[in-house]
């Protein structure tokens, strides 16, 4: 029996394997796997979870036998002659119930290791995600500083041509090339970011950290249903740190219920054998005794006397107040996941409205602005500096899309790990 719940337990922690989406991008998904496969925390929390399993078997097991022999150095005579020596085998057996109490309790703290185990896993998904969107983001900075490069340089090329004329300044040539060396050392900035990131990513898949990874191209963000009762009700169900800390009440349960099975006596079951080599004085020898010589052997029945209640009466009370700190700990842990949801997804409605901000306004605005003032430098009807700023504010409009596309994914992860999977997508 104990083995067909050490195997059930062993497979309810593969089918308790928490979902994850990545929204069709399959080099996150080939990342995630690789990350829950290699990871040192997730393989160390699933050796404790099989290291939980080996306690049932021990703590159903009834106690080693003792056997006794009593070697006697002066053998004491009776009718039949000296007693040599004497053998004596003894079982202790639990009062009924015990062990099975026992043993639920370490199936359920077994239970309890898987469920921490799935939220290893899950905490190794979230990490994943920040750092491969920390990545997209850092390639998508670079990218749109580049293509910024690009723009200033041809501005520089037409500043240049100006003077070269004598209808522009020096000073505009000069100003052109100081902002593209400004921009060229942000570039360096942000290699220098992604080093870290692939770092943080490596590390999770238990790669070198200093591996080169490809570029991450940018994906379309996923529309998401931000219902917060509908996401609360898949905490409860699906939030690893929740399932862990109802297993626990259940462990403790448990354990209240062997405790108070300490109550009751255990009994010990013997069997004996003493060697007995008849007489050999010179009575016996010329009027042997009936049975002279023969050996004895003898049965026992034992019990403890549980006497001692203070003991055991602490004890139940160690574990019902154990009990009580994980129904308060459950309580703590619903309560932490349900403000985490009602702050993701109040951060997720912010960033959709700021990205629509962006993209419907701000973004077409300044491309205009540039496209005004480029047209309005090569009249020379605006100086440079008007130039640059335009410029200037596209980039920053252009990286504050990026930002919120990476904070989107980022907040999304984050609240994907609160409720242990998946957020429905609108229209699924």
């Amino acid at each position: 029996m104990c083995r067909i719940m050490a195997v059930a337990c062993c497979a309810a922690v593969v089918a308790w394997g928490q979902p994850h989406t990545t929204h069709g991008d399959a080099r996150l998904a080939a990342y995630i796997e690789e990350a829950l496969e290699k990871n040192p925390s997730v393989e160390a929390s699933f050796a404790r979870h099989r290291a939980a399993l080996q306690r049932v078997p021990q703590v159903k097991a009834l106690p080693d036998p003792m056997l006794n022999v009593t070697p006697f150095i002066r053998s004491p005579e009776t009718r039949v002659g000296p007693q040599n020596f004497g053998v004596s085998l003894s079982q202790k057996i639990p009062w009924f119930g015990k062990l099975s109490e026992r043993g639920k309790a370490a199936i359920k703290e077994a239970g309890y290791q898987a469920r921490l185990h799935e939220a290893a896993k899950a905490d190794v998904v979230r990490k994943v995600k920040l750092a491969y969107h920390d990545l997209a983001y850092v390639d998508r900075a670079i990218a749109v500083t580049r293509e910024e490069i690009d723009v200033l340089s041809q501005f520089e090329r037409m500043a240049a041509a100006r003077y070269s004329q004598g209808v522009g300044l020096q000073h505009a040539v000069v100003k052109m090339q100081a902002e593209i060396t400004r921009l060229l050392n942000r570039v360096e900035q942000l290699r220098a970011r992604r080093v870290d990131a692939e770092a943080a990513l490596n590390t999770l898949m238990d790669r070198p950290p200093g591996r080169p990874l490809p570029r991450v191209a940018g994906r379309e963000r996923p529309r998401v249903l931000l219902d917060d009762q509908l996401l609360l009700a898949k905490a409860r169900e699906s939030s690893p740190e929740m399932n862990a800390a109802f297993e626990r009440i259940e462990k403790q349960e448990k354990h209240v219920h062997a405790a108070k099975k300490e109550y009751w006596p255990d009994f010990t079951l013997g069997a004996g054998y003493v060697n007995v080599t008849g007489r050999n004085d010179p009575a016996g020898r010329q009027f042997p005794p009936p049975d002279n010589g023969k050996d004895v052997w003898s049965v026992s029945v034992g019990v403890n006397l549980p006497i001692g209640r203070r003991q055991r009466d602490a004890a139940v009370l160690e574990a019902s107040e154990a009990m009580t700190a994980a129904k308060q700990d459950y309580r703590e842990r619903r309560n932490s996941v349900e403000a985490a949801i009602r702050a993701l997804t109040f951060r997720l409605r912010t960033i959709e409205d700021q990205t629509r901000l962006f993209e419907g306004t701000l973004l077409p605005q300044a491309e205009q602005a540039l496209r005004a003032s480029g047209a309005a430098y090569s009249t020379g009807a605006v100086s440079v500096l008007d130039l640059l700023d335009s410029e200037r504010m596209l980039l920053d409009v252009k990286l504050g899309l990026a930002g919120f596309q990476a904070d989107y994914m980022k907040t999304l992860a984050e609240l994907e790990r609160a409720i242990g999977g998946p957020v429905p997508e609108v229209g699924s």
